[in-house]
């Protein structure tokens, strides 16, 4: 089944806090006819639109193609966690690529969360982003790990915004009995990725750029130019850029290979009024040290917005919230019996690395995706350092391309099934606390 309608309508934003708390611009029109641009971009979510931003104020002709709505995907229905880093520690990086090439990734990472910063402040303030970020412990080894991360960061690279809570603070500050200890990042943070997306939308096309939607792409015809055909359209490019991620159809084997579709589920509970100081001791963002993770955080109308990755299938459960009700409850038994309002999910992209898998195609197509949960702020650096390459400045875009990104067993064939064997196994870890 087409992974852009498998669980979705055409062009109907799910019903999520998200949609419902932003407002949503008029629907764009969709290609029709063949039209030519110097760069043509396959998926409008963080990395296409940040890229069209940045190829546009270099003065280039930008064509933006989207099967559903700029936002729709991942990038409009995430947890907002804007984190530090990649989805694999920064020690376990310098063991693998050694101290030069760690450092680069970590500068990559830093400007990451630096430009995101800055948009938000000076572009879209309607993202709210909001600092504080927290990982929560569950065992003596997990506060371990951290207090090993912090220190590397610290002493290594001189990175003093993150810091470890012991039990009485980490249960201080948030405010459930299962947890340890915490890493608080007051470096990272969390914002409303929907009004994000719209706004990088909105800066792209000020910037020139053109935005087509329901404009799914059906193929695409490598040369110079390259032609990328959609359902009603053609669009002739000099350069392609495929930023669908886990939305992507096969329209490459050498990215369906390596980047795995996986499914998240976020539910938004009622508004918690002064319940909210319960849970919470401080405004800050949750991910937890579960395989199959756990990820929160309060809404700027103290709904508790709480996701996880519950579902092995590539098709949405039936009943989302259900399922995520028994883990909110789990965590915080203060909140036994709250409603459920809203409850969504979406699909991102996994690399067996957990590291993003950037990626030059053909000489004039570029990819990149499989951010593995950590894509808010690097999907949009993804799409810079790919408007960089393109506009003849490829250094650091060879940086990000040349990670371990190997391909999946089987290639794109054999993805649901290691999916299900692979979700099954870590769920099965944290059942048994290993």
């Amino acid at each position: 089944m087409n992974p852009l309608y498998r669980n979705d309508r055409p062009g109907q934003f799910p019903d999520s806090w998200y949609a419902a708390s932003a407002d949503i611009p008029d629907e764009r029109a969709p290609l029709y006819g063949e039209t030519q641009a110097d760069v043509c971009i396959v998926g409008a979510g963080f990395t296409g639109l940040s890229a069209a931003r940045h190829l546009a104020q270099k003065g280039l002709d930008v064509v933006v193609l989207d099967a559903h709505r700029a936002g729709f995907g991942a990038s409009g229905r995430n947890g907002g966690q804007v984190c530090t880093g990649y989805n694999s520690g920064q020690l376990s990086i310098q063991k693998e690529y050694g101290t030069e090439q760690a450092r680069a990734l970590w500068d990559l990472a830093e400007e990451a969360k630096s430009d995101l910063r800055d948009i938000c402040q000076n572009h879209v303030p309607e993202a709210r982003y909001t600092a504080g970020l927290v990982h929560g412990g569950y065992t003596s080894q997990d506060a371990a790990e951290d207090a090993k991360e912090v220190e590397f960061l610290n002493t290594a690279y001189g990175y003093d915004q993150a810091r470890m809570c012991d039990t009485g603070e980490m249960q201080a500050l948030v405010k459930s009995p299962l947890y340890k200890s915490g890493l608080l990042d007051m470096g990272a943070g969390h914002i409303h990725p929907l009004r994000y997306a719209f706004g990088l939308a909105r800066l792209a096309e000020a910037a020139g750029a053109r935005i087509f939607e329901r404009a799914e792409v059906h193929a695409i015809t490598k040369g110079d130019p390259a032609i990328v055909r959609t359902n009603k359209g053609q669009v002739k490019a000099r350069h392609v850029i495929l930023a669908g991620n886990g939305y992507m159809p096969n329209l490459e084997r050498k990215v369906a290979a390596r980047v795995l579709p996986l499914n998240s589920f976020i539910c938004a509970t009622e508004p918690l009024g002064d319940r909210a100081d319960a849970i919470f001791g401080q405004d800050v963002a949750v991910v937890d040290s579960k395989w199959v993770v756990n990820y929160f955080r309060l809404s700027e109308d103290k709904r508790l917005l709480f996701g996880g990755r519950p579902s092995y299938s590539l098709v949405f459960p039936d009943d989302i919230s259900t399922v995520i009700r028994k883990r909110i409850t789990t965590l915080f038994p203060q909140l036994e019996g709250v409603k459920i309002d809203y409850s969504w999910g979406g699909t991102l992209g996994m690399t067996m690395s957990r590291m993003p898998a950037v990626m030059r195609v053909s000489p004039n197509i570029v990819s990149a995706g499989g951010y593995s949960g950590h894509g808010v702020a690097l999907s949009g650096f993804a799409g810079k350092v790919m408007a960089e390459a393109i506009a003849g400045q490829a250094g650091r875009f060879d940086t990000l391309a040349n990670l371990n990104t190997p391909s999946f067993p089987g290639g794109a064939a054999f993805r649901a099934p290691l999916l299900k064997l692979a979700m099954t196994w870590y769920s099965m870890r944290d059942r048994l606390g290993v």
